[in-house]
């Protein structure tokens, strides 16, 4: 007997994580491959967070605080709101599914851009609602689109700023606008997971909507700029209604104790937060001038990596780079997104890339 799904559920792609470096080491009969797919930090944990794990450990015979205080307490400093404003989640991830579990009954819609993190649509259909894609305007969230998708059975709206895998951003101005467009009984959700790379003095302050006490959500994690994506640790930030309402569905005990202390511990690092963006920006630069030698034009990115056309077949080119040792990854079509890693890893996935292009003929669309 056939087992009984929701076709909903049925027609979902898994989420492909990749194989353990490792296993594709052993499987393809190389060594010392390059990891550059997944947007993590080179730099890897702050030396203060790896000391508050060695700490942690001693306390691992008892449960986690189930309510995340000490770290809840450092983040409200940080960000200068009350602690009643901030829930922490096991990654940002979680939040995001805590959301549309709480707020999206079976039938309603949550607003979204088409080309966008897919835990988005993963937890929408997941949960029964529907997901209204927004195409992308220039690589970018058309957010005078995304306002006019609001319909009354919309309950989120999700923005990803920037917008992962683009790397592109929205501006001050642009979500002003859309902010002034969107009905007050809809919940807008800012995941801002590379917010720490951002360069652009135009990138909005979404906290002043918290403050303002608007139904507003923003999103932040510990995975990427702090090197902690292991320990899957993110919060987010906004009213004390729908932290409420959040903690009636979170799991208990969702925040394991190791990644809360080294949570603590890499929030005051500023040094190590300071040094991962220095290289990154430096070497975002060095890859970008790389790319454009081999005819290639990425994308402007505000994040920690790259998104650029290749003008052949992307999975292609993703399994030669696979073969050369180096792990970006394909998103769609001709596609693919490069981390932002150490010089010396930079320097390799150029070089791989230029003899795999040389090898694979151009898209006839692209001649």
């Amino acid at each position: 007997m056939p087992i009984r799904v929701h076709p909903s559920i049925a027609k979902l792609v898994p989420y492909s994580p990749g194989k353990p470096l490792d296993e594709l080491e052993r499987e393809l009969g190389i060594s010392g491959a390059v990891k550059l797919a997944s947007n993590e930090n080179p730099l890897g944990p702050s030396p203060r967070a790896l000391a508050a794990l060695d700490e942690g450990k001693e306390t691992l015979h008892l449960y986690p605080d189930g309510g995340a205080h000490h770290l809840t307490r450092a983040l409200a400093d940080r960000w200068k709101v009350p602690g009643d404003h901030v829930i922490v989640g096991n990654g940002s991830d979680e939040i995001i599914s805590l959301l549309v579990k709480t707020f999206v009954s079976p039938g309603e819609e949550a607003v979204m851009a088409d080309h966008t993190f897919v835990m988005y649509q993963l937890a929408v259909t997941g949960g029964h609602g529907v997901c209204v894609e927004v195409p992308l305007n220039d690589w970018r969230h058309d957010l005078p689109a995304m306002a006019r998708a609001v319909t009354g059975r919309t309950r989120l709206v999700f923005v990803c700023n920037p917008n992962n895998p683009t790397g592109t951003m929205v501006t001050r101005d642009e979500v002003r606008a859309f902010m002034a467009a969107v009905p007050d009984d809809v919940i807008v959700v800012f995941d801002e997971a590379y917010y720490e790379y951002v360069r652009d003095p135009h990138y909005p302050d979404t906290l002043d909507y918290v403050r303002q006490n608007r139904p507003v959500v923003v999103l932040r994690t510990f995975s990427k700029i702090y090197g902690l994506a292991g320990l899957r640790i993110g919060y987010g930030i906004t009213t004390p209604d729908i932290v409420g309402y959040l903690h009636r569905v979170r799991n208990p005990f969702n925040a394991n104790t190791l990644a809360q202390c080294a949570a603590r511990a890499a929030l005051e690092d500023e040094q190590h937060v300071a040094a991962s963006r220095a290289l990154n920006e430096a070497e975002m630069t060095s890859v970008d001038i790389g790319l454009r030698a081999l005819g290639l034009a990425p994308l402007p990115s505000q994040a920690n990596f790259l998104y650029f056309e290749t003008h052949r077949d992307g999975r292609a080119v993703f399994d030669r780079l696979l073969r050369e040792g180096v792990i970006v990854r394909h998103i769609n079509g001709s596609m693919l997104r490069v981390t932002i890693g150490r010089p010396e890893e930079n320097r390799r996935f150029l070089e791989a890339l230029r003899r795999v292009m040389e090898t694979l003929p151009r898209d006839k669309e692209s001649s």
